[in-house]
């Protein structure tokens, strides 16, 4: 059974860094785009950052210059380093992966991670 894990939250001071991580595991075809999303409270889910397969990388306007998004094929991960963090950038931060798993292989899905907590203090 397909499952995104996400690991890395926590609580930092602002301008700290952290790095999050989502591992992909299971029976799994391909994946093409993997991102992050984040939630604060009483906000809707809003994109944070994407990669597609092939590396090219969208941010959004908020965490440009100050998050990069990574990944590595061969382990099925992604990853999200957050430098020069702001108390704005506390919420749930939640990997999503448009992927094939062996089972279905001519559909392609969004997953979605369990999400992991992000609170950086002033």
């Amino acid at each position: 059974q397909v499952q995104l894990v996400e690991s890395g939250g926590g609580l930092v001071q602002a301008g700290g860094s952290l790095r999050l991580s989502c591992a992909a595991s299971g029976s799994i075809f391909s994946i093409n785009n993997m991102g992050w999303y984040r939630q604060a409270p009483g906000k809707q889910r809003e994109l944070v950052a994407t990669i597609t397969s092939g590396g090219t990388t969208n941010y959004a306007d908020s965490v440009k210059g100050r998050f990069t998004i990574s990944r590595d094929n061969a382990k099925n991960t992604v990853y999200l380093q957050m430098n020069s963090l702001k108390p704005e950038d506390t919420a749930v931060y939640f990997c999503n992966a448009e992927l094939r798993p062996y089972s279905d292989y001519n559909y392609e899905s969004r997953y979605w991670g369990q999400g992991t907590q992000v609170t950086v203090s002033s």
